[in-house]
């Protein structure tokens, strides 16, 4: 009962009242804490529980975060955070972590020396004196006792006998150290490990002779004598272990089944930790979540891989491999409460010092896109060695193989242009199709049966269902579907407004008029192949002109050129023809010939905000991100304010915001109409609140709308956060955040202005774009 937290890190003040249910279902079935390995990423159990990572400062430096979200950082961090609760923020750089009942133990980054802390204090109060001095290679914390494996954390000979002491808690709840008597066993004296793993009451670790060898008044519950395996990780329960086997890959237990019910069969795994009922690993070949025992498999996140995984009693956090950022999510709780981690970039893997050998890569520091840091480790000669994926995670195909200084490179299937990637990309497609259609087939018989006329219906649907399974599959390979944790994929089905465009000069004086013979053969006679999208106007082509320039060919449809008639066409030309401005995608000419109507553009070669925020292209940084916004605002203030009459875009999405080759922002697809100055000032005011919604989307990486989202307006997800002054909630995670995010609060801001209700306060767009062209020129966000 002493287990049960009353509280967890991180929580909202309604926390403890949402969580009360969960509890007392705990209470009835029993409960108990699990302990994992040794990592960069580690958490403290019970109701003293919080969670500690190593950050990616290039210091070593520890950031932990404890109840009601308070953040603790280290000494040495460039920054610290405000502590209400009055807890130790004198917490050294750390080599490793590992965490025990209500206390945190590392191996100290300078020293190799042992460290242990609680969140009342902190020091080597935790360590017994007569270990104090020694050196460790290896420490894993157990509910109440912690082992390390003597020797230099930073040689590569990293093996050596056991030192073992006990954590005690005193009869005021604090916590002292003194060296174990339950643990010593002078067999272990002669034993030299590698690594080490505890639990509750036992604990155990791999061999140089091979095989484990467990020890502890525990330690004969698990039954793992005779194991002779080498395992690549391990993690331990109360009174289970799990571990990782060096030649297959896969997961074998001992111990307490309960907690490691049904363990996956035929998966290899790169990393272990252990929760309450339940272990999860990293699995190797897409470097995704798998969970087993008593888990909530739907809580897991699907949309990215992980470098490291530590588990809390309920709850388990990662280090997410595109970005570094912290990411959390509960085990059971079908409605977790909220738990956000601070907005800190963490650790891939341990700082080591030797070659990373085969099947991993070194981790370079330069993704994280800081001029500033060249190494995520204290010293020069030490590296994180990180295992290669072999594969990517639905929605997605391998573009890259793994090399020694990078990870394999996913690529969105919206971007598949080859053979290559087709039959992947096509399974894919498929089998999603099917599922979704064998589902809804599922429902139609229940309701088919419990009707009168069922059977007839059944036979019927039996004849349509494979046409109708042929049918969709046809359609599965050009539109598929992600499921969403507020950072669902894109769509693949490209739209005519969605179309990549190069820079080339604009057109002199007046439009250039095109042959159509010309535009055939830039275009290969306008095949398939050169196409870049779709819509109701008609078809958007690739083009390279015969002196090399590249652009975009907008080809109207049957329906457009029967619903447009030629004067309205001219007017149309005459005004884009005239429309020049830095931050609009220009005309560069045009064709009428044979009744056809062709509009050339500039070309873009980084294609649409809209694929970056969604889509799988390049997630970009927010420098980038806040110069897009500036400069689209510039365009639409051009549209609004210099042009005469003013035009109105009235389509304003972040799929008709375009990106040139210098990643300079364009507007493109505006709408030419002739409204009335009443209509003018309406939908001048419409377009602030859809330019709005992109900032929203620039901010958070959300869609604008998504049904898999709750809620699905981004308006009513980030509105209230930012009013409420949490507007670092919803900052996109999967983007490295910058030092200073003050700025990005700031855009939040903006954001909400232009998106209010009633029209008459959202600010103007020159407004808008004068307040984004300061946020940029501060600088504050590079």
């Amino acid at each position: 009962m002493d287990n049960i937290p009353r509280t967890l890190s991180g929580f909202s003040q309604s926390t403890p009242y949402l969580l009360v249910p969960f509890i007392l279902l705990l209470i009835s079935t029993g409960f108990a804490s699990g302990f994992g390995s040794m990592g960069p990423i580690s958490a403290a159990f019970g109701q003293d529980g919080f969670f500690c990572a190593i950050d990616a400062s290039g210091k070593q430096a520890v950031i932990c975060w404890g109840k009601s979200n308070t953040t603790l950082t280290s000494s040495s961090s460039s920054s610290s955070s405000s502590n209400p609760s009055g807890y130790s923020t004198n917490i050294p750089p750390m080599a490793a972590l590992s965490g025990g009942d209500g206390f945190m133990c590392g191996i100290l980054a300078n020293t190799s020396q042992a460290y242990c802390w609680n969140l009342i204090g902190s020091g080597t109060d935790l360590v017994p004196p007569v270990f104090r001095t020694n050196a460790y290679s290896h420490i894993a914390a157990g509910k109440n006792h912690v082992c390390a494996i003597r020797g230099s954390y930073y040689s590569e000979n990293d093996s050596g006998s056991v030192d073992c002491w006990d954590i005690v808690r005193t009869s005021s709840n604090s916590l002292t150290s003194k060296q174990s008597d339950m643990f010593y066993d002078h067999t272990m004296t002669e034993l030299v490990f590698k690594k080490i793993v505890s639990g509750e009451g036992f604990s155990c670790g791999s061999v140089r002779e091979g095989g484990v060898v467990c020890w502890g008044p525990n330690s004969a519950s698990l039954g793992v004598s005779g194991v002779s395996d080498e395992f690549v990780a391990l993690a331990s329960g109360t009174g289970s272990l799990c571990g990782v086997s060096e030649a297959s890959g896969e997961v074998k237990c001992w111990g307490e089944a309960d907690s490691f019910l049904a363990p996956p069969f035929g998966t290899r795994f790169v990393s272990l930790t252990a929760g309450a009922q339940y272990f999860c690993g990293i699995r190797e070949d897409n470097h995704g979540i798998e969970c087993w025992g008593s888990f909530n498999s739907s809580l897991i996140p699907k949309s990215s891989g992980f470098f490291a995984i530590g588990s809390s009693d309920l709850i388990t956090c990662g280090i997410r491999e595109d970005n570094l950022v912290l990411d959390c999510w509960f085990a059971n709780v079908s409605s977790s409460p909220d738990y956000d981690p601070p907005l800190q970039l963490c650790s891939p893997g341990l700082c080591t010092p030797g070659s990373c050998g085969q099947g991993k890569f070194t981790f370079n520091a330069s993704i994280l896109d800081e001029p500033d840091l060249t190494s995520l480790c204290l010293r020069k000669d030490l590296m994180i060695c990180s295992p290669c994926g072999s594969n990517c995670s639905e929605g997605s195909f391998l573009s890259s193989s793994c090399s020694a200084n990078a990870d394999r490179v996913c690529t969105a299937c919206s971007l598949c242009q080859n053979s290559s990637c087709w039959d992947v990309c096509r399974l894919q497609s498929s089998v999603d199709v099917q599922r979704k259609h064998q589902h809804q087939l599922h429902k139609l018989l229940i309701i088919v049966a419990s009707s009168v006329s069922g059977f007839l219906l059944l036979i019927i649907g039996w004849w349509l269902f494979p046409r109708v399974i042929a049918t969709k599959n046809e359609e599965g390979t050009k539109k598929q579907f992600a499921s969403c944790i507020c950072k669902p994929e894109l769509e693949t089905e490209a739209n005519i407004d969605s179309y990549p465009f190069v820079s080339v000069a604009s057109c002199p004086g007046e439009a250039q008029v095109f042959r159509l013979s010309e535009l055939k053969d830039a275009t290969n006679g306008f095949k398939e192949f050169n196409e870049l999208g779709r819509g109701s106007y008609g078809f958007v082509y690739k083009a390279v002109l015969a002196d090399g320039r590249q652009v975009a060919v907008k080809r109207a449809n049957a329906a457009t050129i029967i619903h447009t008639n030629s004067r309205e066409f001219e007017m149309e030309l005459e005004i884009l023809c005239n429309i020049r401005h830095s931050n609009i995608v220009n005309l560069l000419g045009y064709c009428t010939e044979m009744g056809e109507r062709l509009l050339v553009y500039e070309f873009m070669p980084h294609g649409t905000l809209h694929d970056h925020l969604h889509g799988g292209l390049s997630p970009l940084n927010w420098s980038i991100r806040l110069k897009i916004a500036m400069q689209a605002a510039k365009g639409l203030e051009y549209l609004h304010r210099e042009v005469v009459p003013p035009i109105v875009h009235r389509d304003v999405k972040s799929s008709n915001i375009l990106l040139d080759a210098d990643w300079g922002a364009r507007i493109s697809d505006f709408v030419l109409l002739t409204p009335n100055e009443k209509d003018i000032r309406e939908d001048v005011r419409t377009d602030v609140y859809n330019f709005g919604i992109v900032l929203l989307e620039i901010l958070s990486g959300r869609k604008a709308y998504d049904r898999e989202c709750n809620p699905p307006s981004i308006v009513d997800w980030a509105v209230p956060l930012i009013r409420q002054g949490k507007a670092a909630a919803s900052i996109d995670q999967y983007v490295a955040l910058p030092r200073n995010v003050e700025p990005l609060l700031r855009l939040a801001d903006i954001a909400e202005l232009a998106v209010r209700e009633n029209s008459s306060e959202r600010p103007t767009m020159s407004d808008v774009a004068l307040s984004l062209e300061l946020l940029v020129k501060d600088g504050l966000i590079l």
